[in-house]
């Protein structure tokens, strides 16, 4: 039986909470023979919706460019809804900073691939990514700007 302090984290839901696709430059730069640049960025937010509920969202931009030319953008957000209760807080960042992320993601790069594949192009596959790392990285990039102000 639970009592009112038992540790809770649940997925509530997942899902797909913005997609765009641009072809700027289509039809004229899907004739060129010269291989695409492709530039991926990813960011992770988190926001409190009510009380021990929180919208984790990862979010993608995948950028196509032939010299200076678009060939395709896509900006996606995948987001999931997750109920997080009775945690220490010196564990909460973690949670929200790298176990909601590595539910979301897996989503977001199928839907990445896909948009891509139904615009008529070869998927682009988002990498693996290791969310503890990067989540190290931030807090490691806090610290130094708090010790440099």
């Amino acid at each position: 039986m639970a009592t009112e302090d038992t540790p809770v984290f649940q997925i509530q839901r997942v899902y797909l909470k913005d997609l765009s696709l641009e072809q700027p430059n289509s039809p004229a730069i899907l004739l060129e023979q010269e291989q695409p640049n492709v530039d991926i960025q990813l960011g992770v937010e988190a926001n409190p919706v009510a009380e021990g509920i929180f919208e984790i969202a990862v979010t993608a931009t995948v950028q196509t460019k032939i010299k200076d030319k678009t060939v395709f953008l896509v900006e996606a957000k995948q987001a999931g809804i997750f109920e997080i209760r009775n945690i220490p807080e010196d564990q909460m960042g973690a949670i929200v900073g790298i176990a909601c992320p590595q539910i979301v993601y897996p989503y977001l790069r199928g839907n990445v691939a896909d948009v891509i594949t139904r615009a008529g192009f070869p998927p682009v596959h988002l990498a693996e990514i290791n969310f503890q790392a990067m989540y190290e990285q931030q807090q490691a990039a806090a610290q130094g700007n708090a010790v440099a102000q």
